[in-house]
């Protein structure tokens, strides 16, 4: 006993050290923002033992690393059968004046997103449940060879019913139909995996080893929205299958959203996105002209699509909306259901907002999580201090996403402007450039601004005390919410 007294101090030492000096190693190689690697280091020294095991299970971004891990296991679907590139005269056309310097953000896309911009497509908006599920269901019960959806939330409810319905009859026709469904957005109960596979239908589960020693997959969930028919007709946008989106109560929805019917070449870049998902979950390759068929020029839009994946196409978006916001001169328009963004955002909206660009914001007055209301409410004055506009639409939840920059091009999906989605998440974006297109978004935003209600910073700065603290707490936690 003597002995290990005294050796104790000694041995209690190194073994400290051999716990602050690799935590305190990985926050320095690590830690992309200096003031975070000063933080967490000060904090290993200061607080010995105690801070490096913060550091450990706080500090480490487990999900990133999940992520690249499995990137590794993930297959890519070969692009060959894209159509030739948008050639640079047709951009040149449909970016006219004053839409011009659009060209420049196309240039950012080409290097950034390692995916060409195609032209010679038609996107058409459709708006709620109402006008949006009736094109899905009809595209469906119109399939003659495959029919491709992966989706987030799919509620065995009114709606989800109807799709059940839908994808049972093709599949019993002879049509391929691949169903992928997020593990943590379907419904649980009643089951729409089980109902569809009772029915015939092929159906998957996104990473459903959800189980508390795994609980990184509560992040890195599948939040895209695609709809592919014969590999010709697509459907993207933020809308999920549930019933919240049907007019109710006085022709009144539950939930306002935008989808959008796509047809032309870019259709392939979503058939890319969701065969290489199911590829990944299944080990099925899906491939040949019922997946993948030469899509002839079908309108005047020029697109691009833009996956999101917490590993290989990380931060891709946030870069072309940073570039959208920096290559703006008359106005930038933003519709989002949650509005999050981190500082290099808050500062590409500010600058615009100097320099003369009209930046206008419209979040929801009520969201379906009052904890992103409050982080939301915690972070406004810092867009409204740079000259950026920001109204609040009534009820009922809007959980629209839209970008529009110059009345020319949009930013159309399943993404948030929120960490989320920009980091965590794997989503589905398009950028358009045609300026019909954003014309009509634009005329729809607008509409639900006259609707909407102005935040000021005197509204901001009036919240009391206690509430102020309690949505700056709820702000701390922005990152995973």
């Amino acid at each position: 006993m003597d002995l290990l007294d005294r050796w104790w101090p000694a041995i209690s030492t190194a073994l400290a050290l051999a716990l602050m000096v690799p935590a305190s190693a990985h926050a320095i190689l690590w830690k992309r923002d200096p003031r975070a690697a000063i933080a967490w280091v000060g904090l290993i020294w200061l607080t010995p033992v105690l801070g490096a095991t913060l550091y450990i299970f706080f500090g480490v971004n487990r999900i990133q690393r999940r992520a690249l891990k499995l990137d590794r296991r993930r297959q890519h679907v070969d692009m060959h059968h894209c159509v030739a590139e948008c050639p640079a005269d047709e951009l040149s056309r449909v970016l006219s004046d004053p839409c011009r310097h659009l060209a420049r953000l196309a240039r950012l896309g080409d290097t950034t997103l390692g995916r060409p911009l195609l032209h010679g497509n038609t996107v058409t908006p459709l708006v709620d449940g109402e006008e949006a599920y009736p094109a899905m269901l009809d595209a469906i019960a119109r399939s003659e060879r495959s029919v491709m959806l992966a989706m987030y939330i799919f509620r065995l409810d009114r709606a989800g019913t109807q799709f059940v319905d839908a994808l049972a009859a093709a599949a019993k026709r002879g049509t391929a139909v691949r169903v992928l469904l997020d593990d943590v957005g379907r419904g649980r109960w009643p089951s729409p995996v089980r109902a569809m596979r009772r029915a015939g239908v092929t159906v998957a589960r996104f990473l459903p080893a959800l189980v508390p020693w795994r609980g990184a997959f509560l992040h890195l969930r599948n939040h895209r929205k695609i709809l592919v028919v014969d590999g010709r007709v697509g459907f993207t946008g933020g809308m999920n299958i549930e019933a919240s989106h049907y007019a109710r109560r006085k022709e009144m929805p539950i939930q306002h959203d935008v989808h959008f019917r796509i047809d032309g070449p870019v259709v392939n870049h979503l058939q890319v996105a969701a065969a290489e998902d199911w590829l990944f979950t299944t080990g099925e390759t899906l491939e040949g002209d019922a997946w993948f068929p030469h899509i002839d020029p079908h309108g005047t839009t020029i697109a691009r699509g833009i996956p999101v994946d917490p590993a290989r196409d990380f931060e891709k978006l946030k870069w072309t909306m940073m570039g959208a916001v920096a290559t703006a001169t008359r106005r930038v328009r933003i519709a989002t259901p949650y509005f999050l963004p981190d500082a290099a955002l808050i500062a590409a909206l500010n600058v615009a907002a100097m320099r003369g660009v009209a930046v206008d914001v419209l979040i929801p007055s009520v969201t379906d999580n009052p904890l992103v209301t409050w982080a939301m409410t915690a972070m406004l004055w810092q867009v409204l201090v740079g000259g950026c506009r920001v109204y609040r639409s009534p009820a009922p939840f809007d959980h629209t996403k839209l970008m529009i920059v110059d009345g020319a091009w949009t930013l159309l999906g399943s993404s948030n402007w929120d960490p989320r989605s920009l980091r965590l998440n794997f989503e589905y974006n398009v950028e358009c450039y045609d300026p019909a297109l954003a014309g009509r978004l634009e005329s729809l935003v607008e509409k639900r601004i006259a609707r909407a209600a102005p935040v000021t910073l005197e509204d901001v700065d009036g919240r009391s005390l206690p509430i102020r603290l309690r949505d700056g707490i709820a702000r701390l936690a922005s990152p995973y919410l």
